[in-house]
């Protein structure tokens, strides 16, 4: 069979020094970092939906880069065609990963049951490409947001006849990621919220919601899956406003419905920058309510106020997430998939590659900072001096719940306490870190 990159073989590592652009120059799969390889720590994945289901159109323009196999033919055959694209293009970019949504692998069809041949038929292409090139699924998803079925949302939907069609669809999709060994199943709630007070019972929706993540759950353990189930959070586009906000909110949403040990958040970068956080924030908040899963990696446009979805290229921000990652004790079954576009310019086939051979070159010397400030921990030491009086008397009675308002009155008087301020160091820390990072 013609390969569709037919000028390019496996991307390799040639250092620092390499003037390549067609090679890595951080990422060294093999090579060692805090004891465990760099392939280890990262766990990186290519997605299936920017890369092969989208022509370059937006809102403004037609497509762009003129993809052979999304052109007019028959449904089956042109997903077959972009398969064989797919795993040409994560084989030869030498990535370990790759992720999906249910209509990206597979036509929709018509019908329900369409959709149900055309998927499983899919799975059976899938299973034989992982087999063949050794690229393992991240993780799987359904889409409940493209068809206009959905456009009031799925789970939220006023419809339950819309909930039961989207109930089908990630049954198909949960049990289509465990047979091909996903790591993890997410659920990205791009409708579930509203454009409207007006017409919208806040109540109601969440109550849905709340019963449909129940459902996955049980049908996770009735199926066998020992994957984590992720919930992925952004704050509105395209709704007005979507009900899994940012990390904080979901974990309060799975606090409601009692599923806070059973799902974890996939952060995307951008995302978390819409919520008017940083990405680091969102993080550093997910590891604290010990929800934190898998990462999304990507990033917006200070300039644009849209999910721009551009390749990741800030060492410094990614140093400092890694940083989190890595104190928190690194990756179980997440990863860093590239949820990420080219430009609509970029219409070069090869832009595929060099898009991604920079992300997992700047998530590898990210990699590498991090674990400089992990080896000479003084973000840490800093923290535990600032935090020390919590470890004195005083503060070890306030955590243990052996004081009250009263008694803590009473004692200030008594002692005649007269705190002072002591210095945060905030400008002494940065330097500190950029002396890492820029060294």
């Amino acid at each position: 069979m013609a390969q569709y990159f037919d000028q390019l073989q496996k991307i390799a590592f040639e250092g620092a020094q390499s003037s390549n652009p067609l090679a890595f120059k951080h990422y060294n799969a093999s090579e060692k970092v805090l004891g465990k390889t760099m392939a280890e720590h990262l766990r990186m994945a290519a997605c299936y939906w920017h890369n092969f289901c989208w022509n370059g159109q937006d809102v403004f323009g037609q497509g762009t880069f003129g993809r052979p196999w999304l052109e007019a033919g028959d449904p089956m055959e042109m997903a077959k065609f972009k398969a064989d694209v797919a795993f040409e293009f994560f084989s030869k970019l030498t990535i370990p990963y790759y992720c999906f949504h249910d209509v990206d692998v597979a036509p929709e069809g018509r019908t329900i049951q369409e959709y149900v041949n055309n998927f499983a038929a899919m799975v059976d292409v899938l299973e034989q490409k992982q087999a063949e090139t050794g690229v393992k699924l991240l993780w799987g998803t359904a889409n409940l947001f493209s068809n206009p079925r959905y456009a009031a949302g799925g789970a939220s939907n006023p419809n339950p006849e819309v909930f039961s069609y989207g109930a089908t669809q990630v049954f198909h999709a949960m049990n289509a990621t465990k047979r091909l060994g996903g790591e993890n199943y997410v659920l990205w709630g791009g409708r579930e919220g509203y454009e409207t007070l007006l017409n919208t019972d806040l109540r109601h929706e969440r109550e849905q919601l709340g019963r449909f993540m129940q459902m996955v759950v049980e049908h996770k353990h009735k199926i066998g899956f020992t994957g984590t189930l992720l919930i992925e959070p952004k704050p509105q586009e395209p709704t007005k406003h979507q009900y899994d906000y940012d990390s904080a909110t979901v974990y309060g949403f799975l606090k409601q419905y009692g599923l806070e040990k059973e799902f974890k958040v996939n952060i995307e970068a951008n995302h978390a920058t819409l919520a008017g956080h940083s990405f680091h924030h969102e993080v550093a908040t997910a590891i604290s309510l010990d929800i934190f899963g898998s990462i999304d990696a990507n990033r917006g446009d200070a300039q644009n106020g849209w999910d721009t979805d551009q390749f990741p290229n800030s060492v410094e921000e990614l140093s400092l997430v890694m940083y989190e990652i890595l104190k928190a004790g690194g990756f179980s079954t997440g990863g860093f998939n590239f949820d990420a576009k080219l430009r609509r310019q970029s219409v070069d086939r090869y832009d595929l590659f060099h898009g991604h051979i920079g992300g997992m070159d700047h998530l590898a010397l990210a990699l590498k900072k991090a674990a400089a400030l992990v080896e000479n921990d003084f973000l840490a030491t800093a923290k535990q001096q600032r935090y020390a009086g919590w470890n004195a008397d005083l503060g070890q009675s306030i955590l243990a719940g052996k004081q009250s308002l009263e008694s803590l009155a009473a004692l200030t008087q008594q002692q005649q306490l007269d705190p002072k301020p002591v210095s945060g160091r905030q400008e002494l820390l940065e330097n500190q870190v950029n002396l890492v990072l820029f060294s």
